[in-house]
């Protein structure tokens, strides 16, 4: 993808944990489960799925917090930010909360899961929505379609096509 200015680099709210992400976005996500709506304290969480070795933490050390559950969510010790996720048996993959990015200005969300769930007022620009989470088979044909979208300059605001940080 041409469009992307990479690396990135984001961090929590107080700055002790800072990240960096070289790798494109493979999917951008809305979720509206109810864990995400309290964890995010809004109506949805926004991400960001990426290789695993697209990703670094480059300065402190985030936390294991949430639930506990089978999905790792990762937090700054200090400031509690919930900044990424860990999903099980998908050590490929971690998941980034796209506010933590220094300029999530870009960010739209792709899809959107957990509709069921949603707020009645919550809406999303996104291209598709999933009462539950996608199949994991559908994973691939709609990061294919993410990818081309992004390289057609596709924006589901339309205006101007989207660009990355630093475009």
């Amino acid at each position: 993808m041409n469009d992307w200015k990479l690396p990135w680099e984001g961090g929590c709210r107080c700055g002790q944990v800072r990240l960096k992400v070289t790798a494109p976005p493979m999917v951008t996500v809305a979720c509206h489960c109810n864990g995400c709506q309290r964890m995010s304290g809004s109506a949805f969480s926004l991400s960001i799925l990426l290789p695993s070795d697209g990703f670094q933490v480059t300065q402190g050390d985030p936390v294991l917090g949430a639930l506990h559950g089978p999905v790792r969510h990762f937090y700054c010790p200090h400031c509690k930010s919930w900044m990424f996720n860990r999903p099980p048996g998908m050590d490929a993959f971690v998941i980034v909360r796209a506010t933590m990015l220094d300029d999530p200005s870009w960010f739209w969300p792709f899809i959107e899961t957990s509709t069921r769930e949603k707020l009645p007022w919550a809406s999303t620009p996104a291209v598709h929505s999933f009462e539950a989470f996608p199949d994991p088979a559908d994973y691939e044909p709609l990061m294919k379609e993410f990818a081309e979208r992004f390289r057609e300059g596709f924006n589901p605001r339309g205006k101007a096509p989207a660009r990355a940080p630093g475009a």
